[in-house]
C-alpha cells in the first residue's frame, strides 16, 4: 500500500534547532528505509521564503498500521520537530 505523508514542523522559535539537531539520523534512517523500498520520495517542504518547514514523503508499507509504527520510530517525531502529520492512501500511476 502507498501513502503521502506530510508532517510540518513546529511554528515556535525552537523548530528550526530542533530540526536541524535530528537531521542527520532522520535522513539516515531514511537513506535505510529508502534502500528496502519503503520510502519511494521524501523531501522537505519549502516555505516562500526559502526556509524547511516540514516533510512530504511518498511511502510504500504492507498496512496503515506499518506506517504508523515506522512514523513513532522516526527522528522527527522522537525530537518534536513535526507536529501536524496527516496519512492518506494513494496509488501511485507512476
Amino acid at each position: 500500500m502507498q501513502f503521502l505523508i506530510t508532517a510540518y514542523d513546529g511554528k515556535d522559535d525552537k523548530a528550526l534547532d530542533r530540526r536541524l539537531a535530528a537531521r542527520d539520523s532522520h535522513l539516515a534512517r531514511g537513506k535505510t528505509y529508502s534502500d528496502l523500498g519503503n520510502i519511494l520520495k521524501g523531501g522537505a517542504i519549502i516555505s516562500d521564503a526559502g526556509a524547511m518547514i516540514g516533510s512530504a514523503l511518498l511511502v510504500e508499507f504492507d498496512s496503515r498500521e506499518e506506517v504508523d509504527k515506522w512514523l513513532e520510530e522516526d527522528p522527527y517525531v522522537a525530537g518534536n520537530v513535526w507536529n501536524e502529520i496527516t496519512v492518506v492512501q494513494v496509488k501511485l500511476a507512476f
